[in-house]
């Protein structure tokens, strides 16, 4: 079996404590993370669990694969 991010870019995002009306900043917004033996087979997977996404108005999802080696890499942003 292999794992699978889905994403969109739709949708709008705000900084903390932000007071514009106007979105801060362009996204990606993580729909889930499914595992499956292929990337329909995944995106079925991830409707049939999370059934509300069938409600909301998103046009386009995508997916990767996460690799089986995967590590997380934490950046910081400085001062």
């Amino acid at each position: 079996m292999n794992k699978y991010i889905f994403l969109t870019d739709e949708g709008y995002t705000y900084l903390p404590n932000s007071v514009s009306t106007e979105p801060d900043c362009e996204n990606s917004q993580v729909l889930g993370i499914v595992e499956a033996d292929s990337e329909d087979n995944a995106y079925k997977k991830l409707l049939k669990e999370n059934v509300y996404l069938l409600n909301k108005q998103f046009s386009q999802i995508y997916c990767y694969k996460i690799e089986k080696n995967f590590e997380k890499k934490y950046f910081y942003i400085e001062d």
